[in-house]
């Protein structure tokens, strides 16, 4: 039997589910607040130049997943892309310079002015540079100075964590340092994954693929209000968790970006990323947009400068903060949300978790698969396939 189901948000987890859905015969009506489709992950073409633009901030595709990688690549052609970090910060003598991230053996000789092999690199962090006194570390600043100790911390982890997240860094867990690897050889690619790219034709362009479906119907411009799910069989709502609810307990916490647009005749910076780990340093990084597409070429060059702050209201929201007051809160918030039927949680803002495009996907897929078998069975949808505490 024909069912009609809502997504809320044009992004990844609604194009995603409401093609799977819409391919097993039910009609999908999506809504989304904004005049486009894809989200953060939106792209466009710049009229002026020609250049593929992030419009939201860079995305790269990276996976393990065979399944997903095959997924995105059915609606959009991906190119190889590696993406190489550089960062401009200071060495021990004060002079600013230009290094590889993640921290590497060349990063290491550069910043110490020396020639080590693998081995002696090891042996000189572990022994000369990491505090080995700190046997299980707690927060951020704990993690870093056991794995690099204080120079490299304060010069490429320092700065940049308190422009980003908007507190000390031995305020955050170690947990999120735990994911930044050092690495005791010359490979500068950021991401382990063995699938690793962009797509020729920008995110949108793979979205709006998906969403090429005579089951599924679009309504941008369209702000989401709970009266408007009467009259589905099922909601999956992508947006921010908290305003589903009104705020009825409070505010969840996030940070988010202010992006300051800077045209350039010729090539700017020379790679598409480069951070600045130096606090005195307003912005985090600039981002390079042409340097995303290296199969194009482009004489003229956009880039941006990244600000980063605590998200106000109206403000689009990007990094949930998930602080001890925040975790409360969002136990609270899931709690109500398994008291409500008719409606299922997804995604970034729905689950409140930072999540890659590969995970967004894979979780969307699973979701879409999970509510059909319980439809099969005859049983209740959960609020959350995914528990997101």
């Amino acid at each position: 039997m024909t069912k009609k189901y809502l997504m809320v948000g044009a992004g990844l987890s609604g194009a995603v589910i409401g093609r799977h859905l819409a391919e097993a015969g039910h009609d999908i009506t999506i809504v989304d607040s904004r005049d486009h489709i894809g989200g953060n992950c939106h792209t466009a073409r710049d009229p002026d130049s020609g250049i593929m633009l992030h419009v939201y901030g860079p995305h790269i595709f990276h996976t393990d997943d065979d399944e997903v990688w095959g997924y995105v690549n059915r609606f959009e052609e991906f190119l190889p892309f590696k993406n190489r970090v550089k960062t401009t910060s200071r060495d021990p003598s004060g002079k600013r310079s230009v290094f590889s991230l993640p921290i590497n053996l060349h990063t290491i000789n550069q910043f110490f002015g020396k020639t080590m092999r693998p081995d002696e690199a090891k042996r000189f962090i572990a022994e000369e540079q990491a505090d080995s006194s700190i046997v299980v570390p707690k927060t951020f600043e704990e993690q870093a100075l056991r794995f690099v100790g204080k120079d490299l911390y304060e010069a490429f982890f320092k700065g940049y964590t308190i422009k980003q997240w908007g507190m000390h860094p031995s305020e955050l867990p170690a947990s999120i340092l735990k994911r930044l690897p050092v690495r005791f050889n010359y490979d500068d690619n950021y991401f382990f994954h063995k699938f690793q790219g962009m797509p020729k034709n920008g995110y949108s362009a793979m979205i709006r693929a998906i969403l090429d479906h005579p089951g599924i119907t679009v309504h941008l411009n369209t702000s989401f209000a709970r009266a408007m799910g009467e009259g589905y069989d099922h909601v999956f709502y992508s947006g921010p968790l908290d305003e589903y609810f009104d705020f009825e307990l409070g505010r969840l916490g996030y940070r988010t970006l202010d992006f300051e647009r800077f045209d350039y005749d010729g090539d700017y910076q020379g790679c598409a990323v480069m951070n600045y780990g130096e606090e005195s340093v307003p912005y985090t990084r600039i981002t390079e947009h042409k340097h995303f597409a290296p199969w194009e070429e482009h004489e003229s060059s956009v880039c941006y400068r990244e600000f980063s702050r605590s998200a106000e209201f109206g403000d689009i929201p990007y990094y949930p903060i998930r602080q001890l007051k925040e975790k409360e809160l969002l136990s609270a918030y899931f709690d109500l949300a398994n008291a409500t039927r008719g409606v299922t949680f997804v995604g970034r803002l729905g689950t409140y978790r930072y999540l890659d495009m590969d995970v967004t996907i894979r979780e969307a897929l699973d979701t879409a698969r999970g509510f059909e078998a319980k439809m099969t069975d005859g049983e209740e949808a959960p609020a959350f396939f995914i528990r997101p505490v």
